[in-house]
């Protein structure tokens, strides 16, 4: 299969042979797979000892709107569902994350401990979880049920609601949330793979010298009448180190 691109030969055009591509690939293979090789190794050493680990604890909570009825209907769920994203925002709000700032004595501000807070209302429920990462596993479980007992006494008093369960109280997270070691080190193979190649693919489709008599007919048109050799230094001192012959007379 033959791509052409623009370049500066004649006709502007210069012929790609996928299969030599792939070919040279080949004869470089052992060249690509140390270069994989070897940046999955530094993106292994750098997640696993440079990078600092965070541990994310998680927490959830149920709430449930004021009614006269004792049972729970569909349209409840459904209004409760379309009030996820208003109870979102009020656990997210300045008034909940600086009071729980406070109560911990936290050594953070408000857009900090935000960015450490996610909040997830899974589709048809009431249900709302509330997740901190945080690089200290026992900080993010406090931080988590801090935020629960704070957002759902705000939640409470704004959106005029029942009572605001807890379903799941935070815990003290044992495995790390991040750097995935597995992936970073996946990541560094295939970049390490995929740069060698795209540099060899580079050279090769920027090399634009005749190498044969066969690219003189494919690149020029025009026929080869001979092939002169190339002589070696080697080759020029046995030449002059030859006897010459006396002509007898």
């Amino acid at each position: 299969m033959v791509i052409e691109m623009g370049n500066g030969r004649e006709n502007n055009e210069i012929e790609i042979d996928l299969v030599e591509v792939l070919h040279i690939l080949l004869e470089r293979i052992w060249l690509i797979l140390g270069m994989g090789l070897f940046l999955a190794l530094v993106c292994f050493i750098f997640s696993k000892f440079v990078l600092t680990p965070t541990y994310e604890s998680t927490t959830k909570i149920y709430i449930l709107n004021k009614t006269g009825e004792t049972s729970v209907t569909y349209s409840d769920v459904q209004m409760g569902t379309q009030l996820t994203k208003d109870y979102a925002e009020l656990i997210n709000s300045r008034y909940v994350l600086e009071e729980v700032i406070q109560k911990l004595g936290l050594e953070t501000e408000y857009r900090n401990l935000r960015k450490q807070v996610r909040v997830a209302t899974p589709a048809d429920t009431r249900i709302v979880s509330i997740t901190v990462e945080d690089i200290e596993p026992a900080r993010a479980m406090q931080t988590a049920n801090c935020i629960c007992e704070v957002a759902s006494s705000h939640i409470q008093n704004v959106m005029d609601i029942e009572a605001v369960n807890v379903v799941e109280p935070a815990n003290t997270p044992t495995v790390k949330a991040s750097p995935s070691v597995t992936k970073w080190t996946l990541l560094g193979g295939i970049a390490g793979v995929l740069i060698i190649c795209i540099s060899i693919f580079m050279q090769y489709a920027m090399d634009d010298t005749i190498k044969s008599s066969e690219d003189v007919e494919k690149y020029l048109g025009l026929s080869t009448l001979a092939l002169i050799p190339i002589v070696s230094d080697g080759d020029k001192a046995k030449v002059k180190g030859r006897p010459k012959k006396v002509k007898r007379k």
